[in-house]
């Protein structure tokens, strides 16, 4: 089996639909693949609808944390997304998302940057703003070769020029709410250190304590040292290891599968979950394109 457990589409800031996303995951040839847009299920009926037959689609979504005031990502896995509490904590970050996008554009004018609101909104479409809408607004203009050249301190990385805060969940407060949702959580590209500071190990082990489940370690922004480094901590914590694309479609340079799960891990998350279970494709018409 083939799996692909961290990938977004235009329900936040990946540039495939979620029809087109799970058909691109056929069409490389996975199994599995997860929908984890970043603080929102919007995606999800989508891409059940276009469900290839054959793949199997695992719900979820990528939440924004921060602990000690390091910013950090926590996959949830097969939650109830209906679950009050944590739909709650959702809207907040994504009602923050507008005000904050709108901050940074500003703080580009006051630079000379000519990136407007109504172009990061263009950008963004349907999916919920956030720093990438704004990068590849850079993108277009030129101030920037890539999107992954505008996350530094010079632009939108944290600390940056024109980094704005958000709300962002604690990570232990995201776990508890997670977990009385029925879902897995997984601590998404925790030594990816060139987006920031990241969070030390010694934090990790407290997560760990705290109830989460694995951490995601084959991931593009890991060498190969680092992910032997991460699988050696998971082993000490008894944690689940992962490995995801993080596929954002055209906006990263990442392919879908370029990282994948062990199908044993994969059976142990659905084996955890109890909020929703995964999705198996039908092939039926929308699959289809019809």
């Amino acid at each position: 089996m083939r799996i692909d457990l961290h990938c977004h589409s235009t329900a936040s800031d990946g540039t495939d639909t979620p029809a087109e996303l799970v058909r691109g995951a056929a069409a490389a040839d996975l199994d599995v693949v997860a929908l984890t847009d970043h603080d929102t299920t919007r995606g999800h009926a989508e891409a059940i609808a276009a469900l290839p037959e054959g793949l199997t689609l695992v719900t979820g979504a990528e939440l924004s944390c921060r602990v000690d005031g390091i910013s950090m990502h926590m996959l949830a896995y097969l939650f109830d997304p209906e679950e009050p509490a944590l739909l709650a904590e959702r809207e907040l970050v994504r009602d923050d998302r507008v005000p904050r996008a709108r901050s940074m554009v500003a703080k580009l004018g006051e630079l000379g940057v000519p990136v407007t609101w109504e172009q990061v909104a263009r950008i963004a479409g349907d999916g919920s703003v956030g720093r990438p809408h704004v990068a590849t607004a850079l993108v277009e203009l030129g101030v920037v070769p890539t999107v992954s050249d505008a996350f530094t301190r010079d632009w939108l990385g944290d600390g940056g020029r024109v980094w704005v805060p958000k709300h962002e969940t604690d990570p232990f407060e995201a776990i508890r709410l997670v977990k009385a949702a029925g879902g897995v959580t997984v601590f998404a590209h925790p030594a990816a250190s060139k987006r920031g500071r990241t969070v030390p190990e010694s934090t990790i082990a407290e997560l760990a304590a705290a109830g989460l489940d694995g951490i995601e370690v084959d991931h593009m922004d890991h060498d190969a040292g680092t992910r032997a480094r991460l699988r050696a901590l998971a082993g000490d914590l008894g944690l689940l290891v992962t490995g995801s694309s993080d596929y954002h479609g055209s906006r990263k340079t990442c392919v879908l599968g370029e990282y994948t799960t062990d199908p044993e891990v994969y059976g142990e998350i659905t084996r955890r979950a109890t909020g929703a279970f995964p999705v198996p494709g039908t092939g039926g018409p929308e699959a289809l394109g019809a």
